[in-house]
């Protein structure tokens, strides 16, 4: 996943002066992105402490990296400072229900500049229940071949629709759209998982 937003970034018009990346997480995506784009800034924002901890010892000796307190992607409208080119969002939005993901998106929105692109990385609903239950299979054997145990995979799919709320690719892409981005496009996709652009 981090290859292809780096890769998409890069397939720009222009190359981003500032990227923001709401959820960071333990800074994995900016650690490979910060060598690649020798010329952009990098803000990195998660809503839990802990994970920032992670992600600053990761990216200690980067350059071009500033991090902001814990904040949810719906709280960073005027905490960022310089407008970001590209903001990106890995795996965070589908923990939210549908109203708190609308204004998330929103609020992405709403901090890029014209022309600028919002990169979202989701789990995804197949559109009916037997491609739901086929798609759990698949995903389960991926996990399995990447050396997870089977307790951990039963973990990981027990998350569906209690923990996070995975919403179809086209649901995805009419947010977008509704939210009033010009361009709204998936560009990856893998057994319940997918990535979307969006310009605004």
């Amino acid at each position: 996943m981090h290859q292809e937003i780096i890769d998409l970034a890069l397939c720009l018009d222009h190359p981003p002066r500032v990227w923001l990346d709401t959820g960071c997480g333990t800074g994995a995506l900016v650690q490979r992105a910060v060598d690649q784009l020798p010329s952009t800034k990098f803000v990195l924002s998660d809503p839990f402490s802990g994970m920032l901890d992670l992600a600053k010892a990761r990216l200690a000796n980067a350059e071009r990296v500033r991090f902001l307190p814990p904040l949810h992607t719906n709280e960073l409208l005027g905490k960022v400072g310089e407008r970001p080119d590209i903001i990106t969002a890995v795996l965070c939005h589908h923990y939210m229900p549908p109203e708190g993901r609308a204004e998330a998106v929103r609020t992405c929105y709403d901090m890029l500049p014209e022309g600028g692109t919002f990169i979202a990385f989701e789990n995804v609903r197949p559109t009916t229940a037997e491609g739901y239950e086929i798609g759990k299979r698949l995903w389960g054997r991926y996990w399995a071949r990447n050396s997870m145990t089977s307790a951990g995979i039963a973990q990981l799919l027990a998350r569906l629709d209690v923990e996070c709320f995975p919403i179809t690719v086209e649901e995805h892409l009419e947010l977008l759209r509704r939210t009033g981005f010009r361009t709204a496009e998936l560009f990856w996709r893998s057994k319940l998982q997918a990535g979307f652009y969006a310009i605004k």
